[in-house]
């Protein structure tokens, strides 16, 4: 019924940037909030950002003034721009998805399969 898939990530090296999207689609009522996560080895999933339908955002500390979480609510899209990419970003980052579907009351949580970034030192 909904599909969650993000594209844009790859290798780069230190101090680099990349852009991850992940586009929502299906029978989407409404979508309340979508964010990004990461995994890396042997470590749990973390959040990195969120943010809602109305614009509000939330980040890690540690990503804080290197990414930025826009959402284009039109296109049920939301982006992650990364600058100043450091070795210790790299991991398998996740987009999820807060949405109600048609003819449902409630959110579901919705997840991406997963895009790989890798930053080199």
């Amino acid at each position: 019924q909904v599909q969650v898939v993000e594209s844009g990530g790859g290798l780069v090296q230190s101090g680099g940037s990349l852009r991850l999207s992940c586009a929502a689609s299906g029978s989407i009522h409404s979508i309340h909030a979508m964010g990004w996560y990461r995994q890396a080895p042997g470590k749990q999933r973390e959040s990195v950002a969120v943010i809602t339908s109305g614009g509000i955002t939330n980040y890690q500390d540690s990503v804080k003034g290197r990414f930025t979480i826009s959402m284009d609510n039109a296109k049920n899209t939301v982006y992650l721009q990364m600058n100043n990419l450091k070795p210790e970003d790299t991991a398998v980052y996740y987009c999820s998805a807060a949405i109600r579907i048609v003819g449902q009351l409630s959110d579901w949580d919705y997840w991406g399969q997963g895009t790989q970034v890798t930053v080199s030192s």
